[in-house]
């Protein structure tokens, strides 16, 4: 399969150092491998490499981190519905802002950052025993090093203070604060990035290239004052000008097809999380592509001619929705909405633009996600590559760079306008936008709403600054499991209220340690305000 031939070497190649011989022949017995005589093929070196990745198919999966960065944003809602979701408040909490020690989305993204990291040093320790082939051990250890950083990054931006392992052990790793974390992250990358691969192409799909690297600095960068209290956007802005230098990615002019479910030849994804609903359905073989589920109707299998029925979960904050100019097509590409069609034309149900409360909604009530394509006949998981870096990221990146340096900012307004042309192909007149109007208000109407969608409680309404760029991220990178960051970038995170949801401190930026790995390890202290 084109996506996880290496995951398939990776089976292939832990079976093969498992073999032993059953046979007492005279022949060589070519079922027995010593490691001491075994030499490793690049394929091998491939297969172990995916290991340190393959748990980052948790973004999309039950509890994942889409779930983390989504739900305590201001696009997605899970209300209780008719067929349930109260699920003990989990979710409620999570739009409220008042988790516990005991959050699940939180535990799952430390632990599955932390499969990732002692993967990535079980390889490292590989290395300093002289398992790989002398010609590529260098790059090998560059790529973990870079992938291994990547889990860091995450972590710096959920929990902030968190242990740094450089070594495959059992030790119980002091708890390091958040600077060193940001600290560590960022001396890894530049050290390993002249050895990372700079093609663009099959043999680089779903790796970390010079490319990724320079897109994950300039992520980092951009976010260095919420993580260490010191503005970076300079360092950001020359990461960014680096990959837009090199030539090697464009915008895709289909916005949709970013998201298809065949999408590993995207001309603008810059890393991605490869998925497989054929090779990659779950328990053993690790998380999948599985939020779909969550988020359509159950009454969708007859939409798409699914092989699974939905469970009807998670809705669009009508606040959202109402930001959209009504000519932009994302937001067509990114909601499903109005009346669902089947296969022969037919009218199935209808998703309506409104969620009375976290606490009462009918079945079809708010808009739901569809950015990501839903292939026919769709099982339980999808095939679609999540897009963890794409080129428009790296565009927006510079431009709000430049906005906030005070640096040319007619390009980054040209910046800005490049990305809108393809979402107003039809009214190109609404894709050129000012400086003024980056600099302006925010389009979103935050406030709390009652059960018909008026705002009964406006909150802060200390306005955005750079709210049209603030706009811009939101509508441009809805549902990408990123708007918890963008948020608490532009403060809105800690102040606005919104939907059911009113701010309840600087201290909820941070996600709490869970109870269990607070008792599992003894070094640990919890995040403040939990």
């Amino acid at each position: 399969m084109r996506k996880y031939k290496y995951g398939l070497y990776a089976v292939c190649f832990g079976l093969m150092l498992s073999l032993n011989s059953c046979f007492n022949l005279d022949e060589e017995p070519f079922s027995e491998i010593i490691e001491d005589d075994y030499v490793p093929t690049t394929e091998d070196e491939i297969a172990l490499l995916a290991t340190a990745y393959s748990p980052l198919r948790f973004i999309m999966d039950w509890y994942g981190y889409f779930d983390l960065q989504e739900e305590s944003g201001d696009v997605i809602v899970t209300p209780t519905r008719p067929n349930g979701w109260d699920d003990g408040g989990v979710y409620k909490k999570m739009h409220m802002h008042t988790w516990t020690n005991q959050q699940g989305q939180p535990q799952t993204t430390w632990s599955y950052c932390y499969d990732g990291i002692n993967n990535a040093n079980k390889i490292l320790k590989k290395a300093e025993e002289g398992f790989f082939r002398p010609e590529s051990m260098d790059d090998v250890v560059a790529e973990v090093r870079a992938i291994r950083a990547l889990w860091y990054s995450i972590l710096c931006d959920t929990h902030g203070n968190v242990p740094i392992s450089k070594t495959f052990s059992d030790e119980l790793i002091p708890q390091s604060p958040r600077q060193e974390v940001f600290d560590f992250v960022i001396s890894e990358i530049n050290e390993v990035l002249p050895l990372l691969p700079t093609a663009v192409d099959k043999t680089t799909y779903g790796r970390l290239t010079q490319w990724g690297a320079h897109c994950l600095l300039a992520r980092m960068y951009l976010n260095a004052e919420v993580y260490t209290g010191t503005p970076a956007y300079d360092k950001a802005l020359e990461q960014c000008n680096i990959i837009i230098e090199s030539g090697k990615f464009s915008l895709e002019p289909v916005y949709s097809d970013i998201f298809k479910t065949d999408n590993e030849n995207c001309i603008e994804t810059i890393f991605a999380v490869p998925y497989d609903a054929v090779y990659n359905m779950g328990d053993d073989n690790g998380p999948v592509f599985g939020m779909h589920m969550k988020w359509l109707s159950t009454d969708s299998r007859k939409v798409y001619n699914m092989q699974a029925s939905p469970w009807n979960g998670s809705g669009a904050n009508p606040q959202f929705i109402n930001s959209y100019d009504p000519d932009d097509q994302r937001l067509y590409d990114t909601w499903l909405q109005g009346p669902q069609k089947n296969s022969a034309g037919e009218v199935v149900f209808e998703y309506v633009n409104k969620l009375p409360s976290l606490y009462k909604s009918d079945t079809f009530d708010g808009y739901r996600v569809g950015k990501y394509s839903i292939a026919n006949g769709a099982k339980s998981a999808l095939s679609n590559d999540f897009p963890y870096f794409r080129y428009t990221e790296v565009l927006l990146m510079k431009a709000e760079c430049l906005l906030r340096l005070g640096q040319d900012e007619q390009e980054a307004a040209n910046l800005v306008s490049e990305i809108r042309e393809r979402a107003f192909r039809d009214h190109p007149e609404k894709a050129k936008v000012t400086v003024e109007w980056l600099k302006g208000d925010t389009h979103i109407q935050y406030g709390i709403l009652d059960e018909d969608g008026n705002i009964v409680d406006k909150g802060d309404q200390t306005p955005v600054k750079f709210g049209g760029l603030y706009d811009e991220w939101s509508w441009e990178f809805a549902c990408e499991a990123r708007r918890r960051i963008d948020m608490i970038r532009f403060g809105t995170f800690q102040t606005k209220s919104w939907f059911n949801h009113k701010p309840v401190g600087n201290y909820a930026t941070l996600f709490p340690i869970h109870l269990d790995d607070l008792t599992t390890n003894p070094n640990l202290d919890q995040n403040p305000g939990y």
